[in-house]
């Protein structure tokens, strides 16, 4: 760790960036719209956990107006944005992430999500008329999203040929369900870029949830590690959205799917933006292997836990850890 003047900053661990262009090109790429997506679907879970959809059907204008309101949000003054936080856990936050001392350069606004009727966590920074077209544009861009996730879980039921064929989609369209919306916001910083080295934006973690949808905007940073361990750089595309597994999603396909590990770092050279969709059951669901994916003899290798149970066994524990290891037999 470099230790820096600057006290906001003395903290985030530096990374040494990879050579300029390094790109992972086998990122899997499903095209929504063919027969096949599918079973695509699926490989592309079991593979890497992580994927990009594309002809999703979400309209741009949809996305870009939510956009333009999170940068005009995180362009406000310091003094403005922190009348919505500290986050506990809703609210603005500001390099500090979650209540165990992880930090990364980077600030963001999280929002509950209830499901039905589709509603968000309230911030004093809506009431302000500078704010009167962010609540249209923020829930546009849910309802959007939900539909999104919601067909892309009932074809991945499709896929594992499973029935019922909402297995899955129900657990995220069930009115109690328990979701997560995160506007993150990493700003330039132009001393990274004379030190030629990227700081932790957010660090290291897989996703707790079922799944997650995410869509940033023309800007690098965000990394997978694939499974030998590597990291890899992901190429930014601001008209698609990427797919990412989650622990839950892992535990019900019996470890056949992996949550993806991922991780964003700040090279400080442009402004990123990234929205994120974090789709959770409802919190007294049990989660354990679906029986229809189980083998004959096969045995389950998770102890059963509720949603709520697990939430907050990971609200208790830091951004890098092995959060289900305390749930594996």
């Amino acid at each position: 760790m470099v230790v820096l003047a600057n006290p906001g900053l003395d903290e985030i661990p530096l990374v040494r960036p990879q050579k300029h262009g390094a790109f992972f090109s086998a990122i899997p790429v499903v095209d929504l719209s063919k027969p096949c997506s599918a079973e695509a679907l699926v490989k592309a879970c079991e593979d890497v956990g992580f994927f990009k959809v594309i002809n999703h059907n979400v309209p741009m204008d949809v996305v870009q107006r939510l956009e333009a309101e999170a940068v005009k949000f995180f362009e406000m003054p310091q003094v403005f944005k922190e009348k919505s936080g500290p986050a506990d856990p809703f609210g603005y936050g500001n390099k500090r992430i979650g209540p165990n001392g992880d930090v990364g350069l980077v600030e963001y606004l999280l929002f509950g999500i209830t499901s039905k009727p589709l509603s968000y966590t309230s911030m004093s920074f809506l009431e302000e008329p500078s704010a009167c077209l962010f609540g249209p544009a923020l829930s546009e861009y849910l309802l959007a999203v939900k539909k999104l996730a919601s067909d892309v879980l009932e074809l991945i039921a499709e896929g594992l040929k499973i029935e019922p064929r909402d297995v899955l989609n129900g657990l995220v369209t069930d009115e109690q369900s328990d979701g997560l919306f995160r506007l993150n916001h990493y700003p330039r910083c132009p001393l990274l870029e004379r030190l030629n080295r990227s700081w932790t934006g957010f660090g290291e973690h897989t996703d707790p949830q079922i799944i997650s949808v995410l869509r940033s905007n023309n800007t690098t940073g965000l990394q997978i590690s694939l499974k030998n361990g590597s990291w890899v750089s992901v190429p930014p595309d601001q008209e698609s959205f990427f797919i990412v597994v989650g622990d839950c999603l892992q535990v019900l396909t019996n470890g056949r799917f992996k949550s993806a590990r991922h991780r964003v770092l700040n090279n400080g050279s442009k402004s990123r933006v990234s929205m994120i969709y974090f789709f959770g059951p409802p919190p007294a669901e049990k989660i354990a292997p679906l029986p229809q994916l189980m083998g004959e003899g096969e045995q389950s290798k998770y102890k059963e836990f509720t949603w709520g149970e697990y939430k907050k066994a990971a609200y208790k524990s830091r951004l890098g850890d092995n959060r289900l290891g305390q749930f594996e037999k």
